[in-house]
């Protein structure tokens, strides 16, 4: 297994590791009740300090995980991208998954689908992954949005309900988008 990089630059972005003074940023954004519309509940500050630990094992266990992003000369930190084996638990695993999260002041600017367009480009040259795969909500538009941009495609046929959410709960169904590696698409 190769390594993940410690960082990766895009034209306007460092994608880096995380520093110990991001984790108080972090907070701020992902229990920011807008920001988590799309959760099943707004996290608390720990389980958002969970969440980074769980999502930055990865990096050690599979060669894939979270970068924190910074916009240079601007924001030291503006939120996360990043790739890492889904949850077992969803009807495509095993597969690598992408996601990001971004705090709202910084919405709108683009700086998704040019951070989530090389997390993925890192995962097909570094570890030659066959495909990545992305989901959220039904109602989540902007995600999806990003999702097309980056040229992943939606199977309406993956469509499902997610089991972190209540079955009568308005978010549970679930959009699956893909993207092929254009070098290994097969598994």
């Amino acid at each position: 297994m190769t390594p993940q990089p410690d960082s990766l630059r895009t034209k306007r972005l460092i994608l880096r590791r995380w520093r110990d003074g991001d984790m108080e940023a972090f907070r701020a954004i992902n229990t920011d009740p807008e920001v988590a519309r799309y959760f099943p509940k707004c996290p608390t500050p720990e389980e958002s300090d969970d969440l980074v630990h769980r999502l930055t094992d990865f990096t050690k266990s599979a060669g894939i995980g979270p970068w924190a992003i910074e916009v240079p000369d601007e924001a030291a930190f503006i939120g996360f991208v990043g790739c890492w084996p889904t949850r077992p638990q969803l009807h495509f695993a095993p597969a690598i998954e992408i996601g990001w999260r971004i705090d709202k002041k910084f919405w709108g600017r683009g700086y998704a689908p040019e951070a989530a367009r090389a997390a993925i480009d890192d995962a097909f040259e570094r570890l030659n992954v066959p495909e990545v795969v992305a989901y959220t909500t039904v109602a989540n538009e902007a995600s999806r949005r990003v999702m097309d941009k980056i040229g992943m495609i939606r199977d309406p046929a993956d469509d499902f309900d997610h089991f972190l959410f209540p079955q009568n709960h308005p978010l549970v169904r679930h959009v699956v988008y893909r993207i092929k590696n254009p070098v290994n698409p097969a598994r």
